[in-house]
């Protein structure tokens, strides 16, 4: 059975993000942008349930934004004001319905790096 999971890593305080938004968008048939869900990472930075299981899992291009702007002014760090990064999106795809797809990302309010984990 596959899975989408995500993590989100505040590298400028060597720590989890916690109470990240998160939106889940799958790119139709028609091509246009879907949203699917919003969830919050927890204090681990992740998100309580997979984002995507099971039959949910389709071949297909997604997109997670993540809202990193909001995340850094609630704590209190001195940023520009529009936010270098506000929100933070990564477009990918799923190739496999069984795959396991955790995709991570790091990120301080002026850069961000992301990978598939296992």
């Amino acid at each position: 059975m596959g899975w989408l999971l995500t993590h989100v890593l505040d590298t400028a305080h060597g720590a989890p993000a916690q109470d990240v938004t998160i939106d889940l968008h799958v790119l139709d048939a028609g091509n246009a942008w879907r949203q699917w869900k919003q969830v919050r990472s927890n204090t681990d930075g992740r998100t309580d349930q997979p984002l995507l299981i099971g039959s949910e899992a389709k071949v297909g291009t997604y997109m997670l934004t993540f809202h990193i702007g909001d995340y850094f002014n609630r704590r209190g760090l001195e940023i520009s004001e529009p936010p270098f990064l506000d929100l933070v999106p990564l477009r990918f795809s799923i190739a496999q319905t069984d795959g396991r797809y955790h995709v991570a990302l790091l990120v301080t309010p002026w850069s961000y790096s992301t990978y598939r984990g296992s």
